[in-house]
C-alpha cells in the first residue's frame, strides 16, 4: 500500500509538471507576441551593453514563443540576432548556422529589411574567416536590399563594414572610396554615430595612404563627435587612430609636439581599453555562465533529493531507490554522452550545408542576373539590326525592280539573299531568347494533323526538288488526323527538321513518318520521325548537337550554311510541348530524327485556320486618287523607301518625323492611313497613337516597328493601332495589308 502511494505520488508530479510547462501555450496571442518583441528589444539593449548571457537568454525564450505561434518573421529576427551575438562572442561556425536559418526564413517570408542584416552579419562572418571572397558577395547583396528598401542607416552601416574589410586587405583606395560613400550616407540622414565611425576610420585609410595632414583633420573631427554623443567604443578607437597619425606625423615633421600628442591619446586609449575590458568580462564570461547553469542543476537535484526522501518507506525500499537511481543516473549520463556527440556531428554538418545553401543560392541569384542581362541584350541588339536590314531588303528590292544593268542583278541578288539570312538569323535568335526566358505560350486549338504535314510538305517541295531531294510523306491509316495541341509549334518543329534534311541529304530521299505509340483516355501520345539518307553526324557530334550555334564541323557550316539555332529551337519547343526528341545516326548512311509529343484527340473534323488578313480582290478596281497617307518616321533612308512604295502603287504620303508634329497634322488633314513609327524623338509612336484616339476612333493606323511584335502585343492594343507591320516587311505583304485597308474603307463608305 504505501508503495502505490508512492506511484500515485510520482504520477500527480509529473502531470502538474506536464501541465505547468503547456500553460503559456494557452495564453493569448498578442500577449505572446509582445512578450516576443519585448525579448528581442532586451536583447539588442543587452548586446549594446555587452551582456552577451542576459542577450542569449532572452533570444532563447523569445524563440521558444515565436515558434509556438508560427510567427515566421519574429523567427528569422532572432535567428540573425543570435548569429550576431555568436559573432561577437567569436563562435563563427555556429553564427553561420544562425544567419543561415535567418536567411532561409526571411526570403520566404519576404522580409527584405531584415534579410539584408542578416546578410551584413553574415558577410561580417566571413570577414572574421578571413573568407574575403565571400563576404564581398554578402556584402553586395545587403547594399542592394538596403537601398532597394530604402533602409539608408543600414546602407550607412554596410558601406563602412565592408570599407574596414579592404583596410583590412591593405586596399585603402578602395576603402577610401566606400568609406566615402558611408560617410556621405550617415550626413545625409543624421546618423551621428556611424559617421564618427567613418570619419576616424577614414582617418586610417589617409594615414596609410601617407596623406598625414588630411588624416588628422577627418579622425579629430569623428573623435570630437564620439566626445561629444559618448560614444565610448568609437571613442576608444579613435584615440588609437589619432594617436597612430600623431606618431607618423612626429616621424616625418621631427615634431616633439605630434609625438607627445600621440603618446597621450595612446595613453587615453589603453585607460579606456581596459575598462571596457573590464565590462566585457563581468558580462560575458564563460565560466559565470557555466557556473550560472551548474547552481540552477545543483538547485533542481537538492528539490528530487527532498522529494525522494519523503518517498522513503523504509529502509528496504531506500536501498532500491538508491540502486535505481545511479542506474538511472548512469544511463542518463551515457545518453547525454551520446546525444552531445551526436549534436556536434549535426551541428557541423548543418554549418557546412547552411553555407553550401548559402552559396549556391547567391550563385543562383548572379545566373538568374547574368540570364535577364543577356535577354535584355539581345533584345536590344536584334531590335537595333532590324532598322538598318529594313534599309538594306527595302533597297535591294527596289534596285531589282527597277532595271539595273545584266552585270549588277547578281550582285542586288547576293543583297538581298544575305538581308534575307540575316533576319532569319536575328529571327531565330529572338526565338532562342524567348524559349530561354519562359516567354512562350502554348496555344492549343484543334486543328487536321494529317493536312498540316501535307501542306509543310508541299511547302518545302520547291526547297527539295533544287537539291534533288525527294520527300515521302507516311501518316498511319489507323491514327485519328484531328487532335487539339499547338499546331504552329509543331510545324515550327517539323520544318525545322526537314529543312535540316534537304540541306544534308542532297541527291537523295526524306521519309516523314507519324503514328501512335500509346493512348491514355483521349491523350495520344504521337511520334513523328524525319528520316533522311544524307551525310550523317558522328557520334561525338550527336552529343551536343541540340545546344545553340552547334553543327557538325567549320567545314560543313561553311558548305551547307546555317547557323546552328535550328535544332535548339526545336528542343526548346519540344520541351515547352511536354515532348522528348531523339537522333540516330550514322556517317554516309543518314541520319533519323523523332520526337514524341502528347497531343489531345478531338471529333471535330477539321480545324478552323487563322486566316492571313491581306487583300485578295482587285486593286485596279480601288480608287486611289484622293487617298492620303502619312508617315510618321524619323529616320531619313526608312523615309525615303516607304516613299517610293508608296509612289509606285500610286498612293500620295506626307511625311513627318516626330509624334508632336504628327498628332497637329492629323488633326489638321484628312489622312486615309497613318504608318506610325515607334520610336521616335520627342513622344514615342505609341504615344502619339494615344493622343489621335482622344479625337477619332475610326483612323486606321498602322505601327510600323522593328520590336519583336509577341511581347509587345497588348501595348500595341492598348495604343489603339489597327494593325502592325513589322520591318523589316515584305513588299508584297506590305502592299496588300494596305489595299485591304483601303478596300474596307471603300466598302463602310459605299
Amino acid at each position: 500500500m504505501p508503495q502505490t502511494k508512492h506511484y500515485i505520488y510520482i504520477f500527480l508530479m509529473l502531470f502538474s509538471i506536464s501541465v505547468s510547462s503547456q500553460k503559456s501555450i494557452d495564453e493569448d496571442p498578442e500577449l505572446i507576441q509582445n512578450s516576443i518583441n519585448n525579448r528581442i528589444s532586451q536583447s539588442q539593449t543587452a548586446l549594446e551593453n555587452y551582456n552577451y548571457f542576459e542577450a542569449q537568454n532572452n533570444l532563447d525564450e523569445a524563440l521558444v514563443f515565436a515558434e509556438k505561434l508560427d510567427n515566421k518573421k519574429s523567427e528569422g529576427i532572432i535567428y540573425g540576432l543570435k548569429g550576431k551575438l555568436q559573432l561577437i562572442t567569436e563562435d563563427e561556425d555556429k553564427a553561420i548556422t544562425s544567419l543561415n536559418k535567418a536567411i532561409e526564413i526571411q526570403r520566404i517570408t519576404k522580409d527584405d529589411g531584415n534579410l539584408a542584416n542578416s546578410y551584413k552579419t553574415l558577410a561580417e562572418v566571413f570577414v572574421r574567416k578571413k573568407d574575403y571572397s565571400q563576404a564581398a558577395d554578402y556584402f553586395k547583396s545587403a547594399k542592394t536590399l538596403f537601398q532597394q528598401e530604402g533602409l539608408d542607416k543600414g546602407l550607412a552601416e554596410t558601406l563602412l563594414a565592408e570599407g574596414k574589410t579592404y583596410i583590412q586587405i591593405k586596399n585603402y583606395r578602395k576603402a577610401r572610396s566606400i568609406i566615402e560613400q558611408s560617410i556621405a550616407e550617415a550626413k545625409k540622414i543624421g546618423y551621428l554615430k556611424i559617421q564618427s565611425d567613418a570619419l576616424l576610420t577614414q582617418g586610417k585609410v589617409y594615414n596609410n595612404l601617407g596623406d598625414y595632414d588630411k588624416a588628422l583633420t577627418i579622425a579629430n573631427e569623428g573623435l570630437r563627435i564620439a566626445k561629444q554623443n559618448n560614444y565610448t567604443s568609437i571613442l576608444n578607437e579613435g584615440y588609437l587612430v589619432v594617436s597612430d597619425i600623431n606618431k607618423s606625423l612626429g616621424k616625418i615633421n621631427q615634431s616633439l609636439e605630434s609625438a607627445e600628442l600621440s603618446r597621450e591619446y595612446l595613453e587615453l586609449h589603453i585607460k579606456l581599453s581596459d575598462s571596457l575590458r573590464n565590462l566585457k568580462m563581468i558580462h560575458s564570461s564563460k565560466d559565470q555562465e557555466t557556473q550560472h547553469l551548474l547552481r540552477e542543476m545543483d538547485a533542481k537535484n537538492k528539490e528530487v533529493v527532498e522529494q525522494l526522501e519523503h518517498f522513503e518507506d523504509d529502509k528496504n525500499l531506500n536501498t532500491l531507490t538508491s540502486i535505481l537511481s545511479v542506474a538511472l543516473i548512469t544511463i542518463l549520463s551515457l545518453l547525454t554522452l551520446s546525444l552531445y556527440k551526436n549534436n556536434n556531428i549535426r551541428l557541423k554538418t548543418n554549418t557546412m550545408l547552411h553555407k553550401k545553401n548559402g552559396e549556391l543560392i547567391i550563385a543562383k541569384e548572379k545566373a538568374e542576373l547574368a540570364s535577364k542581362t543577356k535577354a535584355n541584350f539581345l533584345s536590344t541588339v536584334t531590335h537595333e539590326l532590324r532598322t538598318p536590314l529594313y534599309a538594306v531588303t527595302g533597297l535591294s528590292n527596289m534596285l531589282l525592280e527597277e532595271n539595273p544593268r545584266p552585270e549588277q542583278v547578281q550582285h542586288l541578288k547576293s543583297l538581298k539573299f544575305s538581308g534575307d539570312y540575316l533576319l532569319t538569323f536575328i529571327n531565330d535568335i529572338l526565338q532562342i531568347n524567348k524559349i530561354e526566358a519562359n516567354k512562350v505560350d502554348i496555344e492549343p486549338e484543334s486543328f487536321n494533323l494529317k493536312k498540316k504535314i501535307n501542306n509543310i510538305v508541299l511547302a518545302l517541295n520547291n526547297s527539295a526538288n533544287d537539291n534533288n531531294v525527294k520527300l515521302h510523306f507516311e501518316y498511319d491509316n489507323n491514327l485519328s488526323e484531328n487532335f487539339i495541341a499547338d499546331q504552329l509549334k509543331i510545324s515550327q518543329i517539323l520544318i525545322n527538321l526537314i529543312g535540316n534534311s534537304i540541306k544534308f541529304a542532297k541527291d537523295g530521299d526524306i521519309w516523314i513518318r507519324v503514328y501512335k505509340i500509346e493512348q491514355k483516355g483521349n491523350i495520344y501520345t504521337l511520334r513523328f520521325e524525319v528520316e533522311d539518307n544524307g551525310i550523317g553526324i558522328s557520334q561525338e557530334k550527336q552529343d551536343n548537337m541540340f545546344e545553340s550555334f552547334s553543327q557538325g564541323s567549320i567545314q560543313i557550316n561553311r558548305k551547307y550554311g546555317g547557323t546552328g539555332l535550328g535544332l535548339s529551337i526545336v528542343k526548346g519547343l519540344i520541351d515547352i510541348l511536354k515532348g522528348k526528341i531523339y537522333v540516330k545516326s550514322e556517317l554516309e548512311k543518314g541520319t533519323t530524327f523523332y520526337f514524341e509529343i502528347p497531343l489531345e484527340y478531338t471529333s471535330v473534323e477539321e480545324a478552323k485556320e487563322k486566316k492571313v488578313n491581306y487583300f485578295s480582290g482587285n486593286k485596279e478596281e480601288l480608287d486611289l486618287s484622293d487617298v492620303r497617307i502619312l508617315v510618321v518616321e524619323d529616320n531619313k533612308i526608312n523615309q525615303m523607301i516607304t516613299k517610293k512604295i508608296l509612289t509606285k502603287m500610286n498612293l500620295k504620303c506626307d511625311i513627318i518625323d516626330n509624334g508632336e508634329d504628327a498628332v497637329e497634322m492629323i488633326k489638321n488633314n484628312n489622312y486615309n492611313i497613318i504608318l506610325m513609327d515607334i520610336h521616335m524623338p520627342g513622344i514615342s509612336g505609341m504615344e502619339a497613337t494615344k493622343r489621335v484616339r482622344s479625337f477619332d476612333k475610326e483612323l486606321t493606323i498602322f505601327a510600323l516597328t522593328a520590336v519583336t511584335i509577341e511581347d509587345k502585343m497588348h501595348e500595341f492594343d492598348e495604343a489603339g493601332f489597327t494593325d502592325i507591320i513589322p520591318k523589316p516587311f515584305k513588299q508584297e505583304e506590305f502592299e496588300k495589308k494596305l489595299y485591304n485597308a483601303l478596300a474596307g474603307k471603300a466598302n463602310k463608305s459605299a
